[in-house]
């Protein structure tokens, strides 16, 4: 005798596959795909985390409301952001000790 399936586990299938066959996933995930906020800012792009770290901590009020206008990031401000990189170059220096 089989033992019985979680139900749990249907309702995970169930929603699995309901999100694969739903039409309007397709055609949303096409169009967010596509949307350009999901693209990487100018200031961070193609930069490695020490590096970006380092842009941050130097980076002036003017030029991270310049930098980031639009974005969400803003919402971390840049005392924020700059915490995270102080702590990005920390854990780094201490990794690499």
């Amino acid at each position: 005798m089989r033992a019985p399936v979680p139900s749990s586990t249907i309702k995970w299938l169930y929603r699995h596959i309901s999100q694969e066959v739903c039409p309007w996933n397709e055609k949303f995930s096409q169009v967010l795909a596509a949307w350009s906020p999901f693209e990487a800012r100018e200031f961070s792009a193609g930069k490695d985390a020490v590096t970006l770290s380092r842009a941050l901590l130097a980076m002036s009020p003017d030029e991270f409301s310049a930098a980031f206008k639009g974005s969400p990031m803003k919402r971390a401000k840049l005392r924020g952001l700059q915490r995270n990189a102080s702590a990005v170059l920390t854990n780094k220096q201490t990794a690499t000790d």
